[in-house]
């Protein structure tokens, strides 16, 4: 807890210039995407923002934590980084994979939902650390900050889309298109099927705003009460309020590490072996 505190403490003595200004610091504003490099492709926009430096950032660690504690050699004893390594190897098998996924579909898609995991629980772990990342600069210097990409919509709704097109296209590979959809329609009198068959279609569109909004909402909201704490300090401009304010934001700030972080990077990767586990064997 005393290192929460001095961590909290340093992300309050690191806010954005603007919170200095009495009564003008708004948190929604640390999420807003401004253009670092435009590149624009007709409609297209695929301009560097601050969310795709942290996806970048994020998939450099993630092949690098799995460079450093996932490469062992035969015949060498286990260390440290290698048990850490196997243990998260052992969750994204047994508790992801096969909990969802068929035995004959393991191989081919362990490493999509392990790679899934990982790459969120990064992506949501380094959320948390104070980056020069923030786009703004006090007197020239950048201002140091926490952002989650995993906050912005359009990056979960991405990688919801990953799973909800691999999830059709594997349930058409291994059913074929008339015994896939067929499945969709449960057994019921025929004059419910004009009422059931549009909810089950909707349902499927469904599962891809649950993966996106769940973890896009859990994401934003942990970082605005945080957030919103620390702002509390410049906007009233009063130190004694400190006292009361750092340690709760403290209480938020190790919850999301501890507990948010790995729990939505862990829901996201099992819900998603399961819609394709779902599709590939499909229940009715």
């Amino acid at each position: 807890m005393r290192r929460a505190l001095v961590a909290l403490g340093t992300i309050a003595l690191l806010a954005p210039a603007n919170a200095f200004a009495r009564g003008s610091f708004d948190p929604t504003k640390e999420f807003v995407q401004h253009e670092w490099v435009p590149i624009h492709l007709g409609p297209l926009n695929l301009s560097i923002t601050k969310a795709v430096a942290y996806l970048i950032l994020g998939s450099l660690l993630t092949m690098l934590f799995g460079w450093v504690f996932m490469r062992t050699r035969i015949g060498q004893k286990a260390g440290r980084k290698e048990t850490l390594g196997e243990m998260i190897y052992e969750i994204a098998q047994t508790q992801v994979a096969e909990q969802g996924l068929p035995a004959k579909a393991i191989g081919l898609w362990f490493p999509y939902v392990a790679t899934l995991m990982l790459f969120i629980f990064v992506i949501n772990l380094i959320s948390f650390i104070p980056l020069p990342l923030t786009g703004e600069t006090w007197h020239g210097i950048p201002t140091w900050g926490i952002y989650a990409a995993t906050s912005s919509i359009s990056v979960t709704l991405a990688l919801a889309l990953l799973t909800f097109v691999f999830t059709h296209v594997e349930g058409i590979r291994w059913n074929g298109p008339v015994r896939y959809f067929r499945s969709w329609i449960p057994e019921a009198p025929k004059p419910l099927l004009a009422l059931i068959v549009p909810l089950e279609i909707l349902g499927q569109f469904m599962r891809l705003i649950s993966l996106s909004v769940r973890l896009f909402a859990n994401m934003l909201a942990g970082h605005i009460l945080i957030l919103t704490f620390i702002g509390l300090i410049f906007i009233l401009q009063s130190l004694v309020l400190a006292v009361v304010v750092i340690p709760v934001a403290a209480m938020f700030y190790v919850f999301e590490v501890v507990i948010v972080v790995g729990i939505q990077a862990f829901i996201f990767a099992a819900l998603s072996a399961i819609y394709i586990g779902s599709a590939i064997e499909p229940e009715h």
